[in-house]
């Protein structure tokens, strides 16, 4: 598959996202309002709002100068919890605003769903719902991470769908990962990395080696730079675009990074709150904490999108407040316009095939090694 049909046409008419107003730390209320951000940005965004509809209506109501006419309520009474176990959510959660939330982009009726909800009971409703692609072993978990380059993040995946990953499934997440890249970030030739302990090649656990091998061979064809190990210093640098990792390692950096951007904030706020004349420096530095609070604030990268499915899913933090909803709605919403699902299908179709060739080739050449008589003794004395 070529970058050129990865990229995609824009869809017409008005895009429709589904939305699963309850599960978040902040209630509806803080749905509702981001939604209403985004909607008073872009007139093409319409709505499926899923929850209590006596409460959501209410909401809407308040902000009709701007959703009038473009959302949708769905009545669902049930809300799967923070503390809900998935198994149970499987077994009882059929009228919880996640389910329906899901079942509207499965019957086609939205093209995106987006949930503050149960990070674990998102992904295995998902999975039940709208099923895996073809060809994909497990799905993936992707993210947006403050970067050096100059799109200002860089992609990565998994960050916790599965804590396994074999050399195939790291493959097809290098591959799900550029084409969420050139579709979100609009990157044309994304470069690769795949997270390891050194950049050496004779490093890492024999996984990762023949995963190196794997996406560096399908690197040609599928329009990718693939720059080999990267290190976790390079999850933010400007080596890379795509970083590539099992779901084990992936959550691990991604609460670091979490719990480490709130302790630099706390720190700051301590040392410009410890003096007079530091509290005065805060004030002459103002612009520059604003600029610097905008540049890292975790709200604005808020949504991780769940790939390998027969449908697209945002999973929005679960304590993000309006402007983190909105920030989920505009990823939503991209995804939606460019086509991703549908290309995304094509990109892990192509992936399989790949792997099946490249298999091949390999076994080919390793029969070959084997069937090559050795030298006499001597001969080579």
């Amino acid at each position: 598959m070529t970058a050129s049909q990865d990229r995609k046409t824009k869809a017409d008419g008005p895009v429709v996202l589904s939305i699963d107003a309850m599960g978040g730390d902040e209630g509806p209320e803080a749905v509702v309002e981001g939604i209403c951000a985004s909607a008073e940005k872009n007139a093409d965004l319409h709505f499926l709002l899923h929850g209590p509809r006596d409460t959501l209506e209410r909401l809407v109501e308040k902000r009709a100068d701007i959703l009038a006419g473009r959302v949708q309520i769905r009545d669902a009474d049930g809300v799967v919890s923070m503390t809900d176990k998935p198994s149970q959510v499987m077994r009882n959660g059929k009228g919880t605003s996640m389910w329906s939330a899901i079942d509207a982009v499965r019957d086609g009726e939205a093209t995106v769903a987006v949930s503050c909800g149960n990070t674990g009971a998102l992904m295995a409703l998902s999975m039940v719902r709208l099923r895996k692609l073809p060809g994909v072993n497990r799905p993936a978990i992707a993210i947006l991470w403050p970067s050096r380059n100059p799109q200002g993040f860089n992609v990565m995946l998994d960050v916790g769908a599965d804590i396994r990953a074999d050399a195939e499934d790291l493959l097809q997440y290098a591959l799900m990962g550029i084409s969420y890249a050139r579709n979100g970030l609009s990157l044309e030739r994304p470069r690769v990395g795949l997270l390891n302990v050194g950049t050496e090649e004779h490093k890492g656990r024999a996984e990762l080696k023949e995963a190196h091998d794997l996406i560096a061979r399908a690197a040609g064809d599928a329009n990718y730079e693939f720059v080999g190990f990267v290190e976790g210093g390079d999850i933010p640098g400007n080596v890379c675009d795509v970083i590539v990792t099992d779901g084990f390692t992936g959550n691990i950096a991604l609460k670091t990074g979490e719990g480490t951007a709130s302790l630099i904030g706390d720190l700051l706020r301590e040392a410009f709150n410890y003096s007079l004349p530091s509290r005065l420096a805060s004030v002459l530095a103002l612009g520059s904490l604003k600029r610097l609070k905008k540049r890292i604030d975790p709200r604005r990268v808020n949504g991780g999108v769940f790939l390998g499915l027969n449908g697209t899913v945002v999973k929005s933090h679960g304590a993000a407040d309006a402007t983190g909803v909105s920030a989920a709605v505009k990823l939503a919403f991209r995804l939606a316009e460019s086509g991703f699902s549908d290309k995304l299908a094509a990109r892990v179709a192509s992936a399989t095939e790949q792997v099946q060739d490249i298999q091949a080739e390999a076994q080919a050449e390793a029969q070959a090694g084997e069937d090559t008589p050795e030298e006499p003794e001597e001969s080579r004395s």
